[in-house]
């Protein structure tokens, strides 16, 4: 189940699989082309929001060249796309927190197949502000370690170095926290010093998680989880779930 960024949770989060590739690099591409109308211009150095879709985009493998292309698509005059961003806030099974971040070019369609599912498998969609205060906006850089080859020491050292604001060492991975301002320069950082990213992006991490152990409604967060995420317009899901 996707939610906050442990590993074995961001690989449905950002459709590792090669299965989901090419839908998962749609909805970059898509952030991009917000990112670069909303944030003033395709120079990620002058573009936050540009930069960290395009951290996310080079952890998920992204080639260079569609980045590119991306970018310049969205600068571009007449290229007829017109998304947005929109939060959709619920519950799933057991009043789990659930946050949808979606990009639309269609608020009423995309509410009415949020609201669906949620009601689909026992959630309900509630209010903006229902659940996110008791989330918090961070920035989330899962560093490689499959090998465990890394010195914990130095990984700490040059994330710190860099701006980050905490490093959480686990199996196989580093996670490095950032607050959201400064993801995209600790991301670059890190990027040049060398470090493989699994994944990096700006994520909404829960202040405490929650347990499910009625098979049922653990299989219905999963289906739920599934929908919103096979959602054409739902770029991230977050929830509580442990």
């Amino acid at each position: 189940m996707s939610g906050h960024s442990k590993w074995k949770n961001i690989q449905r989060t950002k459709g590792a699989q090669d299965a989901k590739r090419a839908k998962v690099f749609t909805k970059i591409a898509r952030e991009m082309i917000v990112a670069v109308r909303e944030g003033g211009g395709g120079d990620p150095d002058n573009n936050s929001r540009l930069a960290a879709a395009v951290a996310k985009a080079k952890a998920a493998n992204m080639p260079n060249d569609s980045i590119k292309r991306t970018i310049e698509r969205a600068a571009g005059a007449g290229s007829g796309d017109n998304y947005e961003r929109v939060t959709y806030e619920g519950y799933g099974p057991c009043g789990v927190a659930v946050i949808v971040e979606a990009m639309t070019d269609n608020r009423n369609r995309t509410a009415a197949e949020i609201r669906h599912h949620f009601d689909k498998y026992g959630g309900k969609m509630g209010t903006s502000g229902c659940v996110s205060w008791s989330f918090d906006r961070k920035g989330v850089v899962v560093i490689d370690d499959e090998d465990e080859e890394l010195d914990e020491e130095k990984v700490l050292e040059d994330a710190i170095d860099a701006g980050a604001s905490d490093v959480d060492p686990g199996e196989g991975i580093f996670e490095v926290y950032t607050a959201p301002d400064d993801f995209a320069s600790v991301s670059r950082a890190l990027e040049s010093a060398g470090y493989k990213f699994l994944s990096a992006q700006i994520e909404m991490v829960p202040h405490n998680f929650v347990g499910l152990t009625n098979p049922d409604d653990i299989r219905n967060m999963e289906r739920l989880l599934e929908l919103m995420e096979d959602s054409d317009d739902v770029q991230n899901v977050w929830h509580n779930v442990e």
